[in-house]
């Protein structure tokens, strides 16, 4: 008998390509997802039930109509700029629904939890390889809220025995290999897809955030993953609470550095077509470089990278960009 695992934010970028490789894996992945940030039509592998994380009653009913082996948690507002304006915005939606998730996993009985992390919980640590033991200090609030998150986890763990993974990402790109499903938010911020709508005449052109940092060319650096590297992560993550193992912190990045003047060169390279940039100033919170070491991962997963090389995820996102994005 397959067995359900409750997938939050599974509309979402991240989410929806988990949910295709745990139906791979032989799993029935369940979506919640309230839609504010997620897509419906990103919804193709398994039940969807729409509701809110602070909604208790609505979780409940959801657990109790699945009993979900396991949980992945993605479900959360991201925005970093938005987090410095409406920090009130965040710790409601991502701590406190997360709080309420947890909760409510524990009461049915659903001990094992994977959470979407971020390396923003680091802060402002420019040039230094990032590794699972460097300080936390988050400058932002959506930093400090999944930063809270973890600290939830620990608390539960010792209290509960709820075994978790935590995953802390760093820059995600990329999209399905397959086409199926992307990368499309709204509004959209992240680098690679603004870089494509340019190209493809979406936008007139990049604003480029600072160009005096202290990098070899001035603009920010920044370590890219691939979403289907992040989600076979996730993947190993799930078989390690199966297999009775103890909570467990991994950095999740290529381990390589590019700044926004390579992957704009890219992108005109995997594209054939100009990429349009001006010069813009710096955003509050941005620091010149961010760089994953995530030896851990490698070491006791024995996860593997296949699709972080920064021209192949230029690709697939150009592929779905091209041709399923929900944008169009």
């Amino acid at each position: 008998m397959k067995q359900h695992v409750l997938v939050t934010g599974g509309a979402g970028y991240i989410g929806s390509h988990a949910c295709k490789a745990l139906k791979a894996a032989g799993y029935i992945p369940v979506t919640f997802d309230n839609l504010v940030t997620g897509w419906q039509d990103s919804v193709k592998y398994g039940p969807f039930e729409k509701g809110d994380l602070t909604d208790r009653h609505r979780l409940d009913a959801v657990f109790a109509t699945y009993t979900p082996v396991a949980v992945m948690h993605f479900a959360a507002l991201s925005q970093v700029g938005e987090s410095t304006q409406k920090p009130g915005t965040y710790w409601h939606n991502n701590v406190c629904g997360s709080l309420c998730l947890i909760e409510a996993a524990i009461a049915a009985g659903c001990m094992q939890f994977v959470f979407s992390s971020t390396c923003a919980t680091y802060g402002d640590q420019d040039d230094v390889l990032l590794d699972e033991d460097t300080p936390q200090v988050p400058t932002n609030a959506y930093g400090a809220s999944k930063r809270a998150i973890e600290d939830m986890l620990r608390n539960f763990t010792d209290s509960h025995g709820l075994r978790h993974v935590v995953f802390r990402y760093f820059n995600v790109a990329g999209a399905d290999p397959d086409g199926e499903i992307g990368e499309f938010h709204r509004p959209e911020t992240h680098l690679i897809p603004v870089l494509l709508d340019v190209v493809d005449g979406r936008r007139p052109a990049l604003t480029i955030y600072g160009t005096d940092y202290d990098t070899p060319d001035g603009t920010c650096i920044r370590d890219y993953v691939h979403v289907m590297d992040l989600v076979d992560a996730h993947l190993l993550g799930l078989q390690w609470l199966e297999d009775g193992k103890s909570s467990r912190v991994f950095n999740l990045g290529s381990g390589h550095g590019f700044s926004v003047r390579e992957v704009v060169r890219h992108s005109g390279t995997v594209t054939n077509r100009q990429v349009h940039t001006v010069d813009g100033k710096r955003r509050i919170g941005d620091c010149a470089k961010l760089v994953s070491g995530s030896e851990r991962a490698m070491n006791e997963l024995g996860w593997a990278p296949k699709r972080s090389d920064i021209r192949v995820m230029i690709s697939d996102a150009w592929h779905w960009h091209q041709n399923g994005y929900y944008g169009r």
